[in-house]
């Protein structure tokens, strides 16, 4: 029975992040993400160790600045899982997060810059062996494109509702039209 609601898996090149196989024939990982503030260490550290409790495989810790940077190498000395770090908008904080001897990285290519830096990321990464997860969503946009599509969104979403107006209106018309012809015909 459960074999008949399960996805067939896409074939995939298998990587590690750390000591964890991903992709492949590997088993699925399950990974997490903090919501603590990196800078706060301690915290930091006992989330990772309770989702480690619960069976979480590898967790992403956000690294914004250079302060969530700088908490790395001890975070990665006080837990077990392999981390990732998840970068937004420095390609400096991706390089830091590698220096610290973070297991992978997850970022957004559009969002780090030149194409220089997502280059020198992607040497350093290549160099000490660290998987890159590419990940895009709207937290990870510049404020500018999030703005931009924003409007966009809006801009669909009137017309969208003009159309559905436009459209209860001509069945509010036409169902009249058939209302009116049907007591026409009654007299």
């Amino acid at each position: 029975m459960r074999d008949s609601i399960v996805m067939p898996r896409r074939k995939t090149r298998q990587i590690m992040v750390g000591d964890v196989p991903v992709g492949g024939d590997a088993p699925i990982a399950v990974q997490s993400m903090t919501n603590t503030l990196t800078t706060d260490i301690d915290a930091t550290v006992a989330q990772i160790h309770g989702l480690e409790e619960a069976g979480a495989d590898i967790v992403r810790v956000s690294v914004p600045d250079p302060e969530s940077a700088a908490a790395m190498p001890e975070i990665l000395a006080q837990t077990n899982l392999p981390i990732i770090a998840d970068i937004h908008f420095s390609y400096k904080m991706a390089l830091l997060s590698l220096d610290a001897g973070v297991h992978g990285l997850r970022l957004n290519p559009g969002n780090i810059g030149s194409r220089d830096r997502v280059e020198r990321v992607v040497k350093a990464a290549q160099e000490r062996g660290v998987s890159i997860r590419i990940g895009v969503n709207a937290g990870s946009l510049e404020k500018e494109v999030n703005e931009k599509r924003k409007a966009a969104v809006l801009e669909a979403e009137a017309a969208l509702k003009a159309e559905q107006v436009a459209a209860e209106a001509e069945a509010a018309a036409e169902a009249t039209t058939e209302e009116a012809s049907e007591e026409k015909a009654a007299e």
